[in-house]
């Protein structure tokens, strides 16, 4: 095991693979990009290949889809999974929440995806789209539509998404 699914999992209960199916989907993420590492040859390919029918696997039983070329930290934490989708150019910090039906995604089919900061948390049927950039500490509201950037330590809500509030150090 890797130190960023060894994070993942200090953010799940006990017994996690028993009780939450998103830390399926992390543990396939994080084989994935375990295999990305190694050098091109039999080994890679053979592991590509296990990544990819597993991957399948658990896209269709949780309906979490975590590209494997996204880049995220430690510590990812999905709760009550389902419609969770995570774009290819997809940049998640450490230590970030999603909840069910988040899609973290580009608004054309190759065009930029999000990066989202350190210790966000995005809210049930939370979208993040474009080229934008969510500071660390940030709040996505339930189904709010973003697809502007939102400072550090901001909460946004709404369609489109709007900041609402503004966390001081004081707050925290």
């Amino acid at each position: 095991m890797d130190a960023d699914f060894l994070a993942d999992l200090k953010r799940y209960p006990p017994r996690a693979f028993l009780r939450e199916q998103s830390i399926w989907a992390m543990w396939v993420y994080r084989f994935g990009r375990r295999i990305l590492k190694r050098k091109p040859g039999l080994v890679r390919s053979l592991g590509l290949t296990i990544y990819w029918f597993l991957f399948r696997g658990v896209e269709t039983l949780t309906g979490i889809g975590i590209d494997i070329n996204a880049v995220i930290g430690p510590g990812l934490r999905i709760y009550h999974f389902g419609n969770i989708f995570v774009h290819r150019r997809a940049v998640i910090g450490a230590n970030c929440t999603l909840r069910q039906g988040v899609t973290i995604g580009s608004v054309g089919d190759e065009g930029p995806a999000p990066r989202i900061g350190n210790n966000v948390e995005f809210g049930a049927y939370a979208q993040a789209l474009g080229n934008i950039t969510i500071g660390d500490g940030a709040k996505v509201g339930a189904m709010s539509l973003v697809m502007s950037s939102i400072p550090a330590n901001h909460t946004a809500v709404g369609v489109p998404a709007r900041i609402i509030f503004r966390r001081t150090e004081a707050a925290s």
